[in-house]
């Protein structure tokens, strides 16, 4: 498999191959990587009420036996409209799944490899907006040919970053951001050249 290189006008230019340690990788990998990182975005945040933290429930409703109907002993039991909740989520609950270090690699990995396969992972020289213009930026993306692209700058500037914001489908990251999640989750990639060689020097 190899990696398309762009030059300066976002053209292809050559391709560069992949290490082998790219090619072979199970693909759970990045199963496991991706439902932890969706895991950990989870707000966490649904809480009901058991039937001892709901108000009321002091008086038996009715008298235990001879109305024909089945016995209760509290208004705040689950049966009743306005009752606590049976077996309801907390938010004391702990969603974290443990991934390992090589896991992550190897999710990383498998996951260029696969766009590599598709024919969108690009490198370039340099990812740099010095106008800070969305209309610079916007013409770059566009030279792609991408629906959607997430961008991999070693040092992420202020302007570029302020030329990419408004664009809807780029995404701007600095290397030590990137993961399997993001590259997963984008239909092409481009890498600037310093922060690819890093990448492939990790996996050798």
């Amino acid at each position: 498999m190899s990696a398309i290189v762009l030059n300066e006008k976002m053209e292809k230019a050559s391709e560069l191959a992949l290490p082998e340690s790219f090619a072979g990788i199970n693909p759970h990998n990045l199963y496991l990587y991706v439902k932890s990182a969706q895991a950990a975005a989870r707000a966490n945040t649904a809480s009901t009420k058991g039937r001892s933290e709901v108000r009321g429930g002091g008086k038996k409703p009715w008298a235990q036996k001879g109305g024909g109907r089945a016995r209760a002993g509290s208004r705040r039991s689950p049966v009743f409209v306005g009752g606590g909740k049976a077996f309801g989520s907390k938010n004391n609950r702990n969603y974290d799944l443990k991934v390992n270090k090589k896991q992550k690699k190897l999710a990383l990995n498998f996951a260029l490899n696969e766009h590599a396969q598709n024919g969108s992972l690009f490198i370039v020289d340099s990812i740099a907006v010095e106008s800070g213009k969305t209309k610079d930026a916007n013409a770059m993306f566009k030279a792609l040919n991408q629906r959607d692209t997430l961008f991999v700058k070693s040092l992420l500037d202020e302007k570029t970053f302020l030329a990419f914001e408004n664009i809807a489908d780029t995404y701007v990251i600095e290397s030590n951001e990137l993961n399997a999640y993001l590259a997963a989750n984008y239909r092409s990639i481009v890498i600037e050249k310093a922060v690819w060689e890093t990448l492939v020097g990790e996996a050798k």
